[in-house]
């Protein structure tokens, strides 16, 4: 019986081969490290979002000229918002815009012709196109509740808010934060008043 003797490559042939293997290996490799770079970015940005920068999409023309109906904007948590500060708040496992009017202890007049009053003052309201009285059903002068903040939609026509006992004035925990960025679309792309 003869014995067969394989044949031995060359040796530029196996440097060839090292060499492929060596890159499968290091593609491979970055492959990998890429995929999980990619789920932990994604990982912090949304645990960034859920907890400091919540980014939501508006439903509605009630903060028209504000905002347009499916607006994305960019909202901060916080504690403590301001007269004029544009709020996100859940109602009836929705998410609602509206402007902070009034908070805790504030009272608030709105007259038939939708002038709005806050503790005596007359409010320039330069977010507004036209006033309206809009869907009311409280009495005035109203006084907020402690802990709580009154709120309307810049499209006071058509925007059902604070007036309105449905919804009434707005709880600190109902609270998602304050808009301060839109995103979409384009042409009010920037910082929010």
């Amino acid at each position: 019986m003869k014995h067969q003797q394989k044949e031995i490559p060359p040796l530029e042939d196996l440097e060839k081969e090292i060499k492929r293997e060596k890159y499968k290996k290091r593609y491979s490799a970055a492959i990998r490290n890429t995929v999980y770079s990619l789920i932990v970015v994604a990982a912090i940005s949304a645990l960034v979002s859920t907890l400091w920068l919540p980014v939501l999409q508006t439903d509605g023309n009630s903060m028209t000229p504000t905002l347009q109906d499916n607006s994305i904007v960019i909202s901060v948590k916080g504690v403590s918002f301001e007269k004029g500060d544009l709020i996100s708040f859940y109602y009836n496992n929705k998410i609602l815009v509206k402007r902070v009017i009034a908070g805790p202890s504030d009272w608030v007049e709105i007259t038939e012709d939708g002038t709005v009053s806050v503790n005596g003052k007359i409010l320039e309201e330069p977010y507004i196109s036209e006033k309206a009285l809009g869907d009311c059903d409280i009495e005035f002068p109203y006084q907020v509740p402690a802990e709580r903040y009154f709120v309307l939609g810049d499209h006071r026509e058509t925007s059902v808010d604070s007036r309105n006992s449905q919804i009434g004035c707005i709880a600190q925990e109902q609270i998602v934060g304050r808009i301060v960025f839109c995103v979409w679309p384009f042409d009010c792309f920037g910082p929010i008043d």
